[in-house]
């Protein structure tokens, strides 16, 4: 098997694992660099990293995460509820730093080619960008966290992000004792992964052999 596959199997939505310590320039630079070798609609490459390492900050902003934990906790029923709260959902001050990556629409306006049909072309990209970053990060031996939970207008206005630019993600980046061999997810039983077969239809949705 292509040492690639040993990369993407690893990759973990790290949490508990960081170390704090600082991250090498060289790598960190390396790391980014992967991410910005993305491929972009019309090669419009509209994607920003913002690096967060003021610790006012991250203390700031995850205080707002805790916050919408509790949003989210309020809304599950008793069960799902008592599963969740065994689920640490960030590292952003335990991680060495924070990146934000955000979506400018604008770059190579008016006419990005490719996206005059699929207006949301262009956050895609930005998706491949951060699975670039994630797959070169855990290729370094670092941990990314993925941090979902923050309203972006907050977000927006903690950073100073211009209107218009949309931060698509918190990333906590740093060094980790190790990854799990499983995620954080299916080993507190909140969703199990689904076989291939399930998602894998044949010329037409729905289509699947011998079913």
């Amino acid at each position: 098997m292509h040492p690639l596959y040993d990369v993407l199997y690893r990759r973990r939505d790290t949490r508990r694992e960081f170390t704090g310590e600082p991250i090498d320039p060289a790598v960190l630079e390396r790391v980014l660099g992967a991410a910005h070798a993305a491929p972009s609609v019309g090669l419009s490459q509209p994607w920003d990293f913002v690096l967060v390492s003021d610790e006012r900050v991250r203390r700031e902003f995850r205080d707002h995460v805790l916050t919408e934990r509790r949003v989210f906790e309020a809304s599950l029923d008793p069960e799902r509820a008592a599963v969740f709260d065994r689920i640490k959902i960030e590292g952003v001050l335990e991680s060495s730093l924070g990146v934000v990556v955000c979506y400018d629409p604008s770059r190579g306006s008016p006419a990005v080619l490719g996206r005059h049909a699929i207006a949301d072309a262009g956050l895609y990209s930005v998706c491949l960008a951060i699975e670039n970053l994630w797959l070169a990060a855990t290729a370094e031996g670092l941990g990314v966290g993925w941090v979902s939970f923050y309203r972006e207008d907050f977000l927006r206005r903690l950073l100073g992000v211009p209107a218009g630019v949309r931060p698509v993600a918190w990333l906590c980046l740093g060094g980790v004792r190790d990854l799990p061999d499983v995620p954080d997810l299916e080993r507190h039983g909140w969703r199990e992964r689904l076989p291939l077969d399930d998602v894998v239809h044949h010329e037409r949705y729905g289509q699947r052999p011998g079913r």
